[in-house]
């Protein structure tokens, strides 16, 4: 990838020169020109915690018996234990490949599925992989790329499609189909 990473993100006013003057830490300046059809990237693992699990369900009032009820997950639940939301799951693992591109906007997320459980205690990673990308709008390009869940030594627990806007570099491409609005 030819981008650089850090090196051109920001350079904020409102701090010293000499502090604005360094990358930024996880963030990309990446335009839509610059993303690879085929480029993959891999997370770090997390384990996901009772703690963050029923902070998160707290958070987003999912009180399921299969996600906050140990007892009925044990005895009457499908599993034999209790969940892990599947939003956490989602937002956690997408979050682990998560890149700061400063041109770069979320247009949405399509194929999301669940394919596994996720229990407390498994530990997660998530890979990235671009898929396409398409001229969109006359500032912006449409970038689409998996993600994909794994817990333990690989099983997939979760998959979707992120569609985000992406700046062009210099203008829309000159080989770029009509514009969609």
């Amino acid at each position: 990838m030819t981008a650089t990473v850090g090196v051109s993100s920001t350079h904020p006013k409102t701090m010293p020169e000499d502090h604005s003057a360094i990358p930024v830490w996880n963030s990309e300046n990446w335009f839509y020109e610059d993303f690879e059809i085929g480029h993959k990237i891999r997370s770090l693992r997390r384990t996901i915690s009772e703690g963050e699990s029923m902070q998160f369900n707290a958070l987003v009032l999912d009180m399921h018996p299969y996600v906050g009820d140990q007892i009925f997950a044990e005895t009457e639940g499908l599993f034999g234990k209790r969940l892990v939301a599947g939003a956490f799951v989602f937002s956690a693992g997408l979050g682990l490949v998560a890149t700061n591109c400063i041109n770069a906007f979320s247009y949405g997320y399509d194929k999301l599925r669940f394919i596994k459980p996720t229990f407390i205690g498994d530990t997660i990673y998530t890979i990235r992989t671009n898929l396409d990308k398409q001229p969109k709008y006359a500032d912006l390009g449409l970038i689409r790329a998996s993600y994909q869940v794994f817990k333990g030594e690989g099983e997939l627990v979760l998959y979707c499609e992120h569609i985000q806007t992406v700046r062009y570099k210099n203008g829309r491409p000159t080989d770029a189909p009509e514009l969609n609005t």
